[in-house]
């Protein structure tokens, strides 16, 4: 009995360990990256390992003193939280209709979404037609090409066609039409995936900069990436004339480095996107898992 309980105990240290090492590995970049924005630049170039050296947050504030940052994070912001809502729920109403047997053409549509996963035609003809729908130096372009996505419809609909038919038969005999439905009983039952949805917009309008880069010149509708990327491109620049005086009579200066402006810019994009996760955590798992059990 002994015997046979050593190699499971066995397995299992070997099997915790090599997590633990992999988690270890994973969280030590983005550790380093962090400690390093809020370590003295000039010491910073020492090498820094477990611990900040003389801790400082005068790198955050010298970032967001560069021009255009404040209006940037702005615009950043709404175009997360307005493109996420509205990719949310335009895929979900969308992915509902699909599983409305009465729908007109039903098949045909959704066919034809799924076809778009396979082919794509590429950046010109997207350019163009950003043009030619006046997208370009507008705040629409952020939100509203993204607003319906084939993969979130497939996952929606998907999970939503798991749900118990019950609910929404006993609704119609109520007199509950399609959309008191949808709004109702799909909504409410749906939150994990929706919030897995919610979830994978967010990070991608969070992130997403190469839109703006193509089409918006308007230096009032910049979005933080976008100009974080430009600052990491001129780091060097932006160290040099980043700096501060040591004492009042500004014999020696230090100035933020070109690595620590690159770390910095780096955990000023990486950090809010990363604080949606640990609320969106409970659903996200659930639902990303029931609606990718059938396709």
């Amino acid at each position: 009995m002994r015997s046979s309980r050593l190699p499971d105990l066995l397995f299992k240290i070997a099997n915790y360990g090599i997590l633990t090492l992999f988690s270890l590995l994973c969280i030590y970049p983005f550790y380093y990256i962090f400690i390093y924005s809020i370590s003295d630049s000039q010491e910073a170039m020492t090498g820094v390992t477990l611990l900040p050296k003389s801790f400082t947050l005068i790198s955050y504030t010298k970032v967001f003193q560069f021009d255009g940052i404040l209006n940037a994070t702005f615009i950043s912001v709404a175009r997360t939280v307005i493109g996420t809502l509205l990719t949310t729920f335009l895929c979900s109403l969308f992915a509902y209709l699909m599983t409305v047997q009465q729908f007109p053409m039903r098949k045909f549509f959704y066919r034809f979404l799924v076809i778009t996963l396979y082919f794509n035609a590429g950046l010109i003809p997207w350019y163009l037609l950003m043009k030619q729908l006046h997208f370009n130096d507008s705040f629409l372009l952020y939100v509203v090409p993204g607003a319906i996505n084939v993969f979130y419809i497939i996952l929606i609909k998907t999970y939503i066609e798991q749900l118990p038919k019950s609910l929404e038969e006993s609704a119609k005999i109520d007199g509950a039409g399609y959309f008191t439905i949808y709004a109702k009983i799909i909504i409410p039952i749906s939150t994990s995936i929706l919030a897995t949805i919610a979830v994978f917009t967010a990070v991608d309008q969070w992130n997403n900069w190469f839109d703006n880069y193509i089409l918006v010149s308007d230096k009032h509708l910049q979005t933080l990436q976008y100009e974080l990327y430009r600052y990491v491109t001129q780091a060097s620049t932006l160290a040099r004339q980043s700096g501060m005086e040591i004492n009042r009579g500004g014999a020696a200066q230090q100035f933020m480095t070109p690595q620590t402006v690159r770390m910095t810019i780096t955990m000023v994009v990486t950090l809010p996107i990363l604080c949606v996760y640990p609320f969106m955590q409970r659903y996200f798992v659930k639902g990303i898992m029931m609606g990718a059990i059938k396709g």
